[in-house]
């Protein structure tokens, strides 16, 4: 079993690599694998709270994920939108978590909600599902993470993903293409609808507007970029992502993150972020 550092290939595989860095720093050890077999899955991973895990963020990403408490008296999983800003997650100490993040935008059909009822909310598992209880006691008992996995996709791949309009599919590829920087009128030009046809159309199959999950996805990219353009050059990164000023970026980047650029640069260098990321497959 190897490590896996950011400036990793396997991170440059997707334009938009959603992430919880909070997650992996509050970790004693944080696993995640992202050849998933199922295209609208992002990724698998799995940590184990540390107890010092006092406050664990979640931090907006565009995404539905499904997080498993394995407890093995006490399991529960739940389904939760994304945030909106950065919020507790409200983790036990010690406790071993199987998560499934679902790419950007994709809202798994099982889930009984409507779409612009999921953003920032959370919802029980057996509730929202259930017929999923079989698949939840076998993924709390299974002992590894890759036999998680592999039951995850085996029961999902029963089911299907609410499909989006070719409308949303278009302006989610143009605002992953563009890492955030655009605007709704540029989104019309490049995908040729009215920007009142994107706007109602996006937030009905998504429950966000264009502009917020723009916002989600260039702050993603800011977060993404951090570790590798280190302390002397991340100041370029507002330039690159089109924000108006540096101000603008630092009031973007602590609503989304719950800190500054330099504390998240100097938090994930202390801690040594790339090596807590550990692919089992390596």
């Amino acid at each position: 079993m190897g490590t896996t550092m950011k400036n990793s290939p396997i991170f440059k595989e997707k334009k938009f690599h959603p992430e919880q860095p909070w997650f992996v720093l509050n970790t004693s050890h944080y696993f995640w694998q992202t050849n998933a077999t199922l295209p609208e899955i992002s990724h698998f991973y799995s940590f184990k709270t540390s107890q010092q895990a006092t406050l664990t963020l979640a931090i907006p990403d565009g995404c539905v994920d499904i997080l498993f408490d394995c407890h093995p008296q006490f399991p529960t999983a739940r389904i939760c939108g994304t945030t909106l800003e950065a919020r507790n997650a409200y983790l036990s100490e010690e406790r071993l978590y199987f998560g499934v993040r679902f790419s950007a935008g994709v809202i798994p059909d099982f889930l009984d909600a409507y779409a612009d009822d999921i953003p920032d909310n959370e919802f029980n598992f057996l509730d929202a599902a259930p017929q999923g209880k079989t698949i939840f006691s076998r993924i709390i008992e299974a002992k590894d993470f890759s036999s998680k996995i592999t039951l995850f996709q085996q029961y999902f791949s029963r089911y299907l993903t609410r499909k989006n309009s070719r409308v949303t599919q278009s302006v989610i590829q143009e605002i992953h293409a563009a890492e955030g920087n655009v605007r709704i009128d540029q989104l019309a030009n490049l995908t040729g609808y009215s920007c009142r046809t994107i706007q109602r159309q996006f937030k009905h199959d998504i429950g966000l507007s264009p502009k917020i999950f723009s916002r989600i996805v260039r702050c993603q990219s800011a977060l993404n970029r951090i570790p590798d353009a280190g302390v002397c050059s991340y100041g370029d990164i507002p330039y690159e992502l089109g924000f108006s000023d540096q101000s603008h970026f630092l009031r973007e980047f602590k609503r989304f993150s719950s800190t500054t650029p330099t504390h998240y640069l100097n938090q994930i260098t202390a801690q040594h972020y790339g090596q807590r990321l550990v692919d089992p497959q390596h």
